[in-house]
């Protein structure tokens, strides 16, 4: 993304405190930004508490600042609320709920309701169409993708999509919001999966396909990935870390919006959600995870 604000936000609404959300409100608030964080559970607000206070700890790894601050101050800078009307002192949103159109759909109007006219919303979907989601709206051009990868502290880059209305002076906001957490952009262009998830799904969903058919192993694939092709992580160490209910939703978003069969979700993936082994989240995936 070319060019600089110098608008400074000092606060940001995160929407769903699941694993994403969780891990974008760690890259907030290690870099000074308080944070509004609703979800619509006090359980679910719990859970994310225990969660955040140990993102702070593995965050310290990565930025030398964030050791000068005691964690407590960190935890000080979010306000953990169930009360949507909360997120109207905000001065960005960043929506991070379940890939399902009918709770966007109600999320996004009852913000458009909440907010200040010039507040811009920030869309962390994984496949839906920016453009389909401001159309509920009545601010289409301040509504803007912004795909945050996970683990957010870590990753420097994020996948900023420009909706059909999107303005200028939105794409401006957002980039003053990434300035400030230290991240380098890349704009595309809105279609649903964009380019992340609609290349990367398909690693995954063929990568499932493989283990079903007894090919070879979860860790077998992988291996591949990580040592013939010098990726970091192999795709089905990666659906572990997304969710793999996470990744079955975002795939039946892909094959409806293009009906193309390339993006028929596997069996196995559908068995696996169904049967609770979401991946990391769960303890068990195509891995299991040590109990934190």
């Amino acid at each position: 993304m070319e060019g600089k604000s110098s608008m400074k936000i000092k606060k940001v609404a995160v929407i769903g405190a699941g694993t994403i959300g969780v891990s974008v409100t760690v890259d907030l608030i290690s870099h000074g930004i308080a944070v509004v964080l609703v979800d619509i559970s006090e359980q679910h607000l719990e859970k994310a508490r225990s969660e955040l206070y140990r993102g702070i700890q593995f965050g310290m790894l990565f930025i030398k600042s964030m050791s000068k601050v005691p964690i407590q101050d960190r935890m000080d800078k979010v306000t953990f609320t169930t009360n949507l009307e909360d997120v109207n002192t905000c001065d960005f949103i960043i929506e991070n709920v379940t890939e399902d159109w009918e709770t966007k759909r109600r999320l996004y109007k009852q913000l458009d309701s909440i907010c200040k006219p010039n507040i811009c919303f920030g869309a962390n979907t994984s496949c839906l169409s920016i453009t389909k989601i401001a159309s509920v709206t009545d601010r289409q051009d301040k509504l803007i993708g912004v795909h945050f990868m996970n683990p957010v502290v870590r990753i420097s880059c994020v996948e900023v999509i420009r909706g059909t209305h999107t303005s200028d002076d939105t794409i401006n906001v957002l980039q003053s919001l990434l300035d400030q957490l230290e991240k380098r952009s890349i704009v595309v262009n809105d279609y649903p999966g964009f380019v992340s998830n609609r290349i990367s799904h398909l690693f995954i969903n063929e990568a499932a396909f493989v283990t079903q058919d007894q090919v070879a192993t979860p860790e077998q694939i992988d291996l591949i990935f990580k040592q013939c092709y010098g990726h970091k992580m192999g795709p089905l160490e990666t659906a572990d870390l997304i969710g793999l209910d996470t990744v079955v939703n975002s795939l039946e978003v892909l094959y409806q919006s293009y009906g193309d069969p390339k993006f028929r979700c596997c069996p196995l993936l559908k068995k696996m959600v169904d049967a609770g082994y979401l991946g990391r989240k769960t303890e068990r995936g195509f891995y299991e995870y040590p109990k934190n």
